[in-house]
């Protein structure tokens, strides 16, 4: 389901509604002064891996919604300080945070598992099946062009990714800590830079 290519994933910097454990899910919710200074630092982290000899960055594709397309844009400014390389930046609608309906804005509880494992859909949410073929098809957009992309997007839809990784799913990812996503003969390998 999801092509055997590496590639980075950068979540987006912390908003107010994940400092308050809040889903955010499509609404869009901007990033707070942590989360900018996040973004930034993690620019910072991939231009100075960039030249200890980790894999290049040949493109960033992002979601739109404002706190991953932000996010991106950070990234983007402080590779270019850094490395004089100002790499294209796009987006992909169908990196978009998955639809949580009537769960936005409402504090992540006991239903959250239950969706993950397909048991219990929200009214108005996406289903997690339904994220998982939508995140893997807009990676795989990424992945078909070359050199090595870095996907700038969200939470629930990482975790669709490990699922399509056939690594364990419900794990949280940190908000904007650049992770390199390695398809070894063993398996997926994910290693942090931060």
């Amino acid at each position: 389901m999801l092509l055997r290519r590496p590639f980075w994933y950068l979540r987006h910097g912390q908003t107010d509604w994940n400092a308050q454990n809040l889903s955010q899910g499509r609404t869009d919710i901007p990033l707070n002064a942590t989360g900018r200074e996040q973004a930034i630092k993690a620019g910072d982290s991939l231009s100075r891996h960039w030249r200890d000899g980790a894999s290049p960055i040949a493109r960033i594709v992002s979601s739109p919604l404002t706190r991953a397309h932000d996010t991106a844009l950070a990234a983007q400014e402080a590779i270019a300080v850094s490395s004089g390389v100002t790499l294209p930046l796009v987006t992909d609608q169908g990196l978009e945070e998955v639809c949580f309906g009537v769960m936005e804005g409402e504090p992540m509880g006991d239903w959250y598992d239950p969706w993950i494992e397909g048991e219990f859909t929200p009214e108005g949410c996406e289903t997690f099946e339904g994220l998982k073929t939508r995140a893997a098809e807009a990676v795989n957009r990424a992945l078909v062009q070359d050199g090595i992309p870095m996907i700038v997007a969200h939470g629930a839809l990482f975790r669709a990714l490990r699922a399509a990784m056939s690594l364990p799913i419900n794990v949280r990812l940190a908000n904007a800590v650049p992770l390199y996503c390695d398809p070894t003969e063993n398996g997926w390998v994910l290693t942090a830079y931060e």
